[in-house]
């Protein structure tokens, strides 16, 4: 029963790194689609939303079948719980992604301003902190978060630089008042991001030490 247990636990947490890539793929492309005003890569975002969708709902059930059938403790206990709070942060990061999407889809055919700012960058430090969440999720290594405070204080940063570069833009010209509304809004999009990843963080810290730390 035991054995049993924890093959069902390891494939429980498998899923939820499978889930991870997903939702990972879908904000990480999006800012591509949005950068290149790609709107193939667009749609190709929006149609992962219904199998992310999905998961969400049969890793949910998945989980709440192990506390039923055996009633596990401590880490297996912790484990469970960690896996419930990463699918609803995941599905959140994948909802962002698809937002994104729509963003470069209206956008389209452009063109931008500024190269889009700074918010490339932004998006690769926060698929960082995803990727390396995931990682410390599957290992245990909690060396890959420990910085995970830095790091979502330069992304805070950086979506307060951009939104202040686009307010300088919207004042120079008002025809750069839609496009840059446009940015404002995917920075604070990828800045909940880093939050999701934060939170993520915080349950496998607790998952592994059994004792709860603030990141943000």
């Amino acid at each position: 029963m035991v054995k049993k247990f924890h093959r069902e636990l390891d494939e429980l947490k498998n899923d939820v790194i499978k889930m991870g890539d997903i939702a990972k793929l879908m904000m990480c492309d999006s800012v591509e689609a949005l950068k290149n005003l790609d709107a193939k890569k667009a749609d190709d975002v929006n149609s992962k939303k219904k199998k992310l969708a999905k998961m969400n709902v049969d890793l949910e059930e998945e989980a709440l079948q192990l506390i039923a059938l055996y009633q596990p403790m401590a880490i297996d206990m912790r484990t469970i719980a960690c896996c419930l709070k990463m699918i609803v942060s995941l599905t959140r990061i994948g909802r962002y992604g698809k937002d994104i999407a729509n963003v470069a889809k209206e956008i389209a055919p452009g063109p931008h301003i500024k190269k889009i700012i700074s918010i490339p960058h932004m998006n690769d430090l926060v698929c960082k902190m995803i990727n390396d969440a995931l990682t410390a999720f599957s290992t245990g290594n909690l060396d890959l978060i420990k910085d995970f405070t830095e790091r979502d204080n330069d992304v805070d940063a950086l979506r307060y630089s951009i939104f202040r570069e686009c307010v300088s833009y919207m004042i120079e010209d008002p025809k750069n008042i839609t496009i840059c509304t446009h940015y404002i809004l995917v920075a604070r999009y990828l800045e909940r991001c880093g939050d999701h990843a934060c939170d993520m963080a915080e349950e496998i810290y607790y998952m592994v030490k059994g004792k709860r730390i603030d990141l943000k």
